[in-house]
């Protein structure tokens, strides 16, 4: 059966990259790119884009109708320190846009539907250490609050409508094709380019503050990973815990000095931010992932910045 893929949210951090690869998988004419905003030049002539307004239901089901897919991945939303600047904003594009394309899937019969959560689901009582896959979750922020209202829709969609719903809650993603987009962990891709530049990045969380991270190509594996493996297989209808490295700015700049031995790092403490950062885990547990659909991390802290070093130069 040849897959038909729409990707809603194609040009963010992620989608950039999962399009190019979902491309050179299933063939550029199988995966429809589509965002509020025109792509890049890449993106564009490698395969089809649609203007797509996921709060747009007569836009969406225009699209759905005129490609009949059968995977949908749904990456659009407002992340948590821009989620904390329009709140309201946050909430509607993170909960209707999933809701819309749930019921879009139930109506169109299409088999398998990605939605991304994130660390931020869990809150200031979460264990910090190795925070488990179950435990208790307690968000403060919308972005947060509405990840975790996500999973229990796509896990009630699961048991209640039979749809192949698949999820991943994301830690900080880390790569170099693409700006990231408005979230708490962003300081770990801009040092970078800082680093090249002024040899010189004046941090926004303070150089003990310990965060999952994870490299773009990981999460980019981790996604397709969970997406083609068998339904038997996909334990958990909420979202999975996967991780790969936790850091903090200061070990970070550590090992970025390696390459750039003068290179400097100041601290700015950014209020809501860094209080954000403090809500969340510094270390994931992901052995469900692992055991269930065999997820793996290639890269680890040096080699991480090995591979962004080299790429953005």
């Amino acid at each position: 059966m040849t897959e038909k893929i729409i990707v809603i949210g194609s040009n963010g951090q992620i989608g950039t990259e999962l399009v190019s690869e979902l491309r050179t998988v299933y063939g550029g004419s199988n995966v429809v790119a589509t965002d509020i905003k025109e792509p890049d030049y890449d993106t564009k002539n490698a395969g089809p884009f649609e203007f797509s307004n996921v709060l747009d239901k007569d836009n969406l089901r225009s699209i759905i109708e005129k490609h009949k897919p059968t995977q949908v991945y749904l990456l659009a939303a407002l992340l948590s320190a821009v989620g904390e600047q329009k709140p309201k904003t946050a909430w509607d594009l993170n909960m209707n846009g999933l809701l819309n394309v749930l019921d879009f899937a139930l109506e169109y019969k299409i088999r398998k539907v990605y939605w991304p959560s994130s660390i931020a689901v869990f809150g200031p009582n979460s264990p910090k250490e190795q925070t488990p896959q179950y435990c208790t979750m307690d968000p403060n922020t919308v972005y947060g609050f509405s990840k975790l209202a996500g999973e229990r829709w796509c896990e009630y969609y699961f048991l209640k409508y039979g749809l192949d719903v698949r999820s991943l809650r994301y830690p900080g993603l880390i790569g170099w094709k693409s700006a990231p987009g408005g979230g708490t962990t962003d300081y770990a891709v801009h040092i970078f380019h800082e680093a090249l530049k002024n040899k010189t990045y004046e941090c926004f969380l303070s150089e003990n503050t310990e965060l999952p991270m994870m490299h773009m190509s990981d999460a980019i594996k981790a996604t397709i990973g969970i997406m083609d493996a068998e339904a038997s297989r996909v334990k958990i209808r909420s979202s999975y815990n996967v991780a790969a490295m936790s850091f903090t700015p200061e070990s970070l700049a550590e090992e970025i000095r390696k390459y750039i031995p003068d290179f400097t790092i100041t601290y700015k403490d950014n209020g809501p931010r860094q209080a954000i950062a403090d809500s969340w885990p510094k270390s994931i547990d992901d052995s469900y992932a692992r055991k269930d659909w065999g997820w793996q991390p290639e890269y680890d802290l040096p080699g991480l910045v090995k591979n962004m070093i080299e790429n953005i130069k």
